[in-house]
């Protein structure tokens, strides 16, 4: 099973939320569903807006570390160059 770096948003273009996940529709469902305590569930962030995948947990763990350290222009701008309109990818997930 492949490892995924996602960002969740809040709002349309609102406060975003970078993990790393071995499930990421179980995730994002936790995240939605409020259960996991923290960040995305004091801002409500929940909206699944981008993730790619990597093979191993120290990929997705060095991809992560790289994007903590970007600006949130060049987070947006990764978000939009995959999916402009913001939309929430989840359904696509739980399928």
């Amino acid at each position: 099973m492949p490892f995924h770096v996602y960002l969740l948003a809040s709002g349309q273009h609102g406060t975003l939320y970078l993990g790393v996940t071995r499930d990421l529709a179980r995730r994002v469902h936790e995240h939605k569903s409020k259960v996991l305590p923290g960040f995305s569930r004091k801002y409500e962030v929940h909206r699944l807006v981008w993730y790619e995948e990597h093979p191993t947990a120290q990929d997705a763990i060095d991809r992560e570390k790289d994007i903590k350290k970007w600006r949130r222009d060049w987070k947006v701008r990764l978000i939009e160059e995959h999916n402009p309109l913001w939309m929430d990818l989840y359904p696509l997930l739980a399928r």
